[in-house]
């Protein structure tokens, strides 16, 4: 029988290629070989009790109904006070959207920002969902080329000197995935302004903000009518099977975010949402705030065996948990190099092609989402293959 045609746009989205590496990882564990995961970005720890018990105590009341499309009323009340509480900035709950994982999240608002023969700006290297959400929808990416110099992230002067015409969205995300690092809070407020002044969409991602090391950033909500922020509960709450994440969108937008939720997802996970009231509680903090501080410590470690086995590291990432680093002394395709560590020494990352073209084949990504004990055995057997 012959195949059916799918969409051209589809055939514009490319396949993550770590997912072929975890494939083997896979293999390999089968096989009885004990695997380093470096390339995972997901929390080795498992939910805070606290939140379980909030999920459990909803199930054995039978809650298993929808909630509104936008989302449970007293989780939008709690976010909305979380802003206020972390970032002195006020919300109104009527703008916090709850959808099913920041991933929804992020496609619910390019949605409403994108049309055919748009113009989505980011920054090269960045998340890879990303750019090919963009070009699902019909738009077109325009990579703007960073670098250690620019702390892996946009800035206003890259932004004039890339500008043109169809660009009708920004998009940032800070703290960086793949890089770790931060946009500056005067760099964030100028590229605000600069996008009001030009009347085009800033999206910006805050999903590792909780996970931050040294200063706390400013959170981009509020920064002008245009702005969208999206947030999760995955990462620094480590409710990744939960998938809960949220939206805090302009009042002038609501309707347009209500229609497309309704027509997307028509409601986020109810169970999800019970237990992520918990996530906002003394006792869950006090856990969160534990195991960021070990994160901390992971990355300590990491950044400085990395550097002593020759892998390059310019800017110390101070967010999310991963390290971005230069690994062009020892190898000219990080793809290949990531192979070929994974099959003699059993440790497993991400090849900077996922995330774009500027310098991607001479970096890699590291994910501390493993333990100290197992960070030092791949090491020890990175540093084994490079002597």
């Amino acid at each position: 029988m012959a195949k059916c045609r799918i969409s051209q746009r589809l055939e514009r989205v490319e396949s993550f290629h770590v997912m072929s590496l975890m494939a083997e990882a896979k293999k390999l564990e089968a096989q009885g070989h004990s695997v380093i995961h470096m390339e995972m970005g997901e929390p080795d720890f498992s939910t805070p009790a606290p939140i379980v018990a909030a999920g459990v105590a909803a199930l054995q009341a039978g809650i298993t109904h929808y909630t509104p499309t936008l989302g449970l009323p007293a989780l939008r009340e709690a976010i909305a006070d979380h802003y206020m509480r972390e970032y002195q900035v006020a919300v109104e709950p009527e703008q916090i959207i709850i959808t099913p994982g920041s991933a929804l999240a992020l496609q619910l608002v390019l949605s409403l920002m994108v049309s055919d023969k748009d113009h989505v700006a980011m920054a090269d290297p960045t998340y890879p969902s990303t750019h090919n959400l963009v070009r699902l929808l019909g738009g077109t990416v325009l990579h703007i080329p960073v670098n250690e110099d620019s702390a892996w992230q946009l800035n206003l002067d890259l932004l004039v000197q890339h500008w043109h015409e169809s660009i009708n969205a920004v998009l940032i995300a800070s703290p960086s995935n793949p890089t770790g690092t931060i946009i500056a809070d005067e760099q964030l407020q100028k590229i605000a302004d600069f996008c009001a002044d030009k009347s085009v969409f800033l999206l910006v991602d805050e999903i590792y903000h909780g996970l931050v090391y040294s200063r706390a950033p400013s959170s981009a909500v509020g920064m002008n009518e245009n702005t969208f922020v999206i947030n999760s509960f995955s990462k620094f709450y480590g409710m990744t099977g939960w998938r809960v994440g949220w939206i805090v969108a302009p009042k002038q937008y609501l309707s347009e975010i209500n229609k497309l939720a309704q027509h997307t997802f028509l409601a986020a996970p109810t169970l999800g949402q019970y237990a992520a009231l918990a996530a906002f509680q003394d006792d869950t903090r006090k856990i969160l705030i534990e195991r960021r501080e070990e994160f901390r410590q992971r990355r300590d470690y990491l950044v400085g065996a990395l550097e002593s086995i020759g892998f390059g590291i310019r800017v110390q990432p101070e967010g999310a948990f991963y390290i971005y680093a230069d690994c062009s002394a020892f190898c000219e395709d990080s793809y290949k190099f990531s192979c070929k560590v994974l099959r003699e020494k059993h440790v497993a990352f991400t090849p900077g092609i996922d995330f774009g073209n500027v310098g991607a084949k001479q970096h890699v990504r590291f994910a501390y989402t493993t333990n100290l004990e197992n960070l030092k055995i791949g090491i020890k057997r990175l540093a084994s293959l490079i002597n």
